[in-house]
């Protein structure tokens, strides 16, 4: 078996990432969790949070919000909603994203979804 973990990353604009890593810890719904080569199948939906991505001492970041992740034996495969790199050329992105969120925020009537928004807003400001 192998000591790598086979790794993808999609969302409806791109396919983020693809490769053999050492571990990538998930934002999952029910708190964050980490994820090795050889881990045991398993579902989460994703909350808006950050995507670490392990690999030979580096780490790459990754904003995801909505999806969900899923383990399987060949692997682990993040299928987010929206994903935008942290480290990387997406920094007017983020930017735009957190303008959106913040009209979000102000336009929402639902309180459900205006805390939701809230939430959204606040993890991308953190990131910024």
């Amino acid at each position: 078996m192998s000591d790598r973990l086979t790794f993808d990353m999609v969302s409806p604009e791109k396919h983020l990432f693809s490769a053999e890593v050492d571990v990538v810890t998930v934002p999952g719904s029910e708190g964050d969790f980490g994820v090795l080569a050889n881990h045991s199948p398993m579902m989460s939906v994703l909350r808006p949070g950050i995507v670490l991505v392990e690999d030979g001492g580096t780490t790459t970041r990754y904003f995801v919000q909505g999806g969900f992740a899923d383990v399987t034996p060949d692997g682990l495969t993040i299928l987010a909603e929206q994903a935008l790199a942290v480290d990387g050329d997406d920094k007017d992105a983020l930017q735009d994203a957190v303008t959106q969120a913040r009209s979000r925020v102000e336009a929402e009537t639902d309180e459900q979804k205006k805390a939701e928004a809230e939430t959204v807003l606040r993890v991308l400001e953190e990131i910024l």
